[in-house]
């Protein structure tokens, strides 16, 4: 047995968890919305629906777009949306943490006895 659980931060409504954390991470890795997009198996204009709602929902820019031309287009993360990333990971990592210890405490002893 083991725990299972979604984290996400809600600011009327939900604005910000796994989706668009991975979809930032990967903008992050191509520097295109596009190619993230089609790395997660997501339409390129789902995509842009989801992080336009979280930065409304956030009310913080996530993405510099450059539209295409000779040198083609791009994005790269704002300063807000890299350390919105960083303080994701870390409070992902400190509530896994967290809950694993508190799982362990309550179930942690029994160990397969929890049925008996």
């Amino acid at each position: 047995m083991k725990i299972g659980y979604k984290i996400w931060l809600d600011n009327h409504g939900k604005a910000f968890g796994e989706g668009p954390y991975a979809l930032l991470k990967r903008v992050l890795e191509t520097s295109s919305l596009h190619r993230a997009a089609r790395q997660m198996g997501m339409s390129y204009s789902k995509a842009w629906r989801l992080l336009h709602t979280v930065e409304k929902r956030l009310g913080v820019l996530l993405l510099e777009r450059k539209i295409g031309g000779s040198s083609g287009g791009g994005s790269k993360l704002t300063v807000e949306a890299r350390d919105l990333v960083i303080r994701y990971e870390r409070f992902r990592r400190d509530a896994e943490r967290s809950l694993e210890e508190i799982y362990q405490r309550h179930f942690g002893s029994t160990s397969g006895e929890l049925w008996k």
